[in-house]
């Protein structure tokens, strides 16, 4: 080459500086244009009945190719419409689950270099490598900051970010910062000398260990072993050489050989899901207690599952002795929260509960960082709703659970502490019927020890309410199992057969069905009749439906439901290997045609990321709420651009009401001591408390018939009299200026009425002739989980200020206004009385109709569109006549 042609070659390109100012102009507006501190409204909630609606519409097309433009009618809530008029028109398209897409926004703030975590001037500085930091959120970057300097006080902590917020890329960009790592080199060889020389351990669930591996070299050039399998014992010899730096193991592993890894001196130990060290008696927790290092970190989304005294276990295993002795923490907390959110409490009960729970948020935030993802990634989101459907058990299924709780091994856990027959003082369970050989279920658990066990009649428990979930389920369920033993077989025959009685013709008899159409037909199961109307409104529009269930055999019978239906799905269990399931989630994320995932809950509840579906099915509760929030999680997580909706199904008048109730007393507390929070306080009931077992607790509330009543719904109907009936007395002046509904869209609630208030029969003409759209689906009842869990800020200043109401209430409602505020509290203050403000207008609004807040909710569901618009014209013309309107 000559000297010329080079000297041509490095003169810059003649655009060049106007490309690169161009490209400056368009980050800077971008700049101006994005805040990430405040959260843009979410689209409006979708409406369970509108849904429905479609399926009336019989001239709408599978094949088009774009949906019918109707009227928009949110009946379930609405938290507001889009920012602008354009955005407000295309609202009112029926595309609420597939929202219209936003541009791209690019943070061009980000960071390029290095996050400096050691004080300034300090040598050797510690600083989180650029290659990583460059690619970390804000709030990623907080965590990393919150991590070091819980190591550098040489003690443990938790990060407890909701699910889905990259607790695993925090944790690694952490280590990077502590030992050197500058994202080049991985040779051992040139570490600092004061940089640590002892290895790490990561303890995590089986399935997320490769998923471990694969992050760690993606971000940074650890040494990474594995400590599983086989050849588990040749990762020891590596760490005596000195050449691991991270060793992966799962619990089990650990569980059983924590023994060999107990002799290596570790600088850092991590447990993933952390959550799992909540018993302490668990061998787990045992082995985990006798790690030499101080440096103790847990991860988990869900700090606080069933019980209060879990947050000692846990932070007493990170940071020992920082709750004081168990006992101590027992009495000063945990009694004082549980019985303090008893809805009869007494009010010195309260205050002191209050007191005691502003304390322990205040010691747990010195070892504990949590953020959700309304607070972190909120503004790159679009929402999810969460709904609870109470759907009617077929005739057959009533009947059959009817015959279930008239089982002698249920009457006598029923009875259990009723007089003995034989004249004895003694109770039942403590004399002739400790024992039940005339049971369904007790002489098989008993088929080796005659006159019983120690448990007595207690071992039956478990047993029975497994069955009564089948039955809740699907009949098909308590037929025996091809797979088991001959006796369970034989015994699970004869279960059959005393549950169907006179109607075992009617399911196929006793054995299991063998019948593609039988199975898959959904006249006997309720909770199958709402799904397959919803599921034929989803899949019409396109979404992507995300179906859990707890129960192998359930996922069978789905599937052939499925079938029929022609929709193309995938499938994933315990009996799916590791190595396929990474292929499955690619697979149906990036296939057009894959419309559902069947999704086992115990193994598809972890790392699994679903982006790609807008709607999520739980078939049937746990008892365990953290579980439930998981399978919602494996949808709603960063990467999703499209409107959450999920749905769980519950058979009403059956045992998962009152799973569902417990799991809103577990998430209460959990609120209360881990957030600080207020709570509605709906349940009587304590938990571990035999005096006030109230309407959740103890056996007799177990095997309670509910099929004559809406248990979760009148709960709740009687929380809203008596908290209005409290509100009507504190304040009797009050009048209901300014009304709007909180569960009707924006146009509905506040658009000019032409009509006059002549018709004032509008109501019960409406309750009279309106077809109620949900019950050809079987579905009785439903509400937003958000709505039952209250979730309130419990900072003193921010509950108070939500108290103060603003005259102008239709500013409050409209789409597109966000209230100016200047920082997070101001927005917490904002949503706070924003939602007591609606809750207010539509309890004012049903007094109007004289009813109950749940009442009108029923009505609503089943109202049409003309009957909602009327009624609110008729409150509107009349709330016009009252003085100072």
């Amino acid at each position: 080459m000559s000297l010329r042609a080079f000297k041509e070659s490095l003169r810059p390109c003649s655009g060049s500086q106007s490309s690169i100012s161009s490209s400056t102009q368009y980050f800077s507006s971008l700049s101006q244009n994005y805040d990430s501190s405040v959260n843009p409204r979410k689209p409006p909630k979708s409406s369970l009945s509108q849904q429905l609606l479609r399926l009336q519409d019989h001239h709408v097309s599978l094949t088009q190719t774009q949906p019918k433009s109707t009227k928009r009618e949110t009946l379930l809530g609405s938290e507001g419409n889009y920012g602008d008029d354009g955005e407000e028109d295309e609202a009112k398209k029926d595309t609420i689950f597939r929202p219209k897409s936003e541009s791209l926004q690019l943070d061009h703030t980000g960071p390029y270099e290095p996050l400096l975590l050691s004080l300034p001037g300090e040598v050797p500085a510690v600083q989180v490598p650029p290659s990583i930091n460059c690619r970390l959120l804000h709030h990623q970057r907080a965590g990393v900051k919150f991590l070091f300097e819980l190591y550098k006080n040489n003690h443990g902590g938790i990060l407890g970010d909701d699910m889905g917020l990259g607790k695993t890329i925090q944790t690694i960009a952490f280590l990077a910062a502590v030992f050197g790592k500058d994202g080049e080199s991985s040779d051992l060889r040139s570490r600092n000398h004061n940089q640590p020389q002892k290895p790490v351990l990561i303890v995590c669930p089986t399935s997320v260990i490769h998923n471990w591996e694969d992050e760690f070299s993606k971000w940074s050039t650890f040494s990474v072993a594995i400590y599983h399998g086989a050849n588990r014992d040749l990762m020891i010899d590596k760490i005596e050489a000195h050449e691991v730096e991270i060793l992966i193991t799962s619990f089990d592993t650990y569980r059983i050989h924590g023994g060999t890894l107990l002799k290596v001196e570790w600088e850092i130990m991590i447990v993933d899901e952390a959550h799992r060290l909540k018993n302490e008696k668990s061998k787990l927790y045992k082995a985990c207690l006798e790690i030499k290092t101080q440096k103790r970190y847990g991860l988990t989304g869900t700090i606080m599952q069933n019980k209060i005294m879990e947050l000692f276990n846990l932070f007493d295993w990170v940071v020992p002795g920082c709750l004081g002795t168990r006992e101590h923490f027992r009495d000063y907390y945990d009694e004082p929260l549980k019985h303090g959110q008893r809805s009869s409490a007494p009010e010195t009960f309260t205050k002191v509960a209050e007191e005691r729970k502003q304390h322990l948020v205040t010691v747990l935030r010195k070892y504990l960082l949590r953020r959700t993802k309304e607070e972190t990634i909120g503004h790159l989101m679009r929402g999810k709703e969460d709904n609870v459907v109470f759907c009617a058990m077929s005739e057959l299924q009533k009947r059959a659970y009817q015959r279930m709780l008239q089982l002698p091994d249920i009457q006598c856990l029923i009875n259990k502490d009723l007089p003995c027959s034989c004249g004895s003082p003694l109770k039942q369970v403590e004399c002739c019927k400790r024992i039940v050989p005339d049971g369904a279920i007790w002489p098989y658990l008993h088929r080796d020890n005659p006159d019983g066990c120690d448990s007595c009649p207690f071992c039956l428990v478990l047993p029975c309410l497994v069955k009564l979930q089948q039955v809740s389920n699907h009949l098909e369920l308590i037929k025996p199992n091809p797979k088991d033993d001959p006796d369970k077989q034989r015994k699970d025959a004869e279960f059959a057969s005393a549950v169907f009685g006179t109607d075992i013709d009617l399911v196929g008899g006793i054995t299991q069905n063998e019948s593609f159409m039988g199975l898959s037909d959904v006249k006997h199961c309720g909770k199958m009749r709402a799904l397959e109307k919803l599921m034929l409104s989803w899949l019409s529009e396109g979404d992507k439906v995300l179906l859990f269930s707890y129960s192998v055999r359930m996922l069978d019978i789905l599937e052939k439901f499925l079938i029929r239906k022609g929709c193309c799905f995938s499938r994933l269990d315990g009996s799916t290997p590791t190595g396929l399931r990474q292929s499955l989630v690619d697979d149906f994320n990036t296939s057009p045609s894959k419309q559902v995932f069947l999704i086992s809950t115990r193994a598809g509840g972890l790392g699994l990321n679903l982006v790609s579906a807008n709607h999520v099915v739980i078939f049937d509760p746990s008892w365990n709420p953290a579980q439930d929030l998981q399978a919602q999680d494996r949808s709603f997580r960063f990467g999703q651009k499209r409107h959450v909706v999920v749905f769980r199904l519950l058979a009403a008048g059956s045992l998962e009401e009152l799973v569902y109730t417990r799991q809103v007393y577990k998430q209460q507390l959990a609120n209360i001591a881990v957030s600080g929070k207020m709570e509605k306080r709906y349940f009587e009931g304590v938990q571990d408390c035999k005096k006030f077992q109230g309407e959740l607790f103890g056996i007799c509330n177990l095997f309670r018939d509910l099929s004559d009543k809406l248990f979760t719904s009148e709960i709740i109907e009687l929380h809203e009299k008596q908290e209005m009936e409290h509100a009507n007395s504190a304040n009797a002046s009050a009048d209901i200026t300014g009304i709007g509904m909180s569960f009707l869209p924006y146009k509905e609630a506040f658009q000019v009425s032409t009509e006059s208030e002549d018709d004032n029969s509008s109501e019960d003409d409406g309750k009279k002739k309106a077809k109620p759209v949900l019950e050809d689906a079987g579905i009785v009842y439903n509400h937003r989980n958000e709505d039952i869990v209250n979730s309130r800020p419990g900072i003193k200043g921010d509950r108070e200020s939500s108290m103060h109401i603003e005259d102008n209430v239709q500013v409050s409602f409209v789409p597109g206004i966000r209230r100016k505020s200047d920082g997070q509290a101001n927005n917490i203050q904002s949503a706070a009385s924003s939602k007591l403000r609606k809750k207010r207008q539509y309890s004012a609004l049903a007094l109007f109709m004289g009813m109950g807040d749940v009442q009108l909710s029923k009505w609503l569901l089943s109202a049409t569109p003309e009957q909602r618009e009327k009624l609110l014209q008729n409150y509107k013309n009349k709330k016009a006549k009252l003085p100072g309107t």
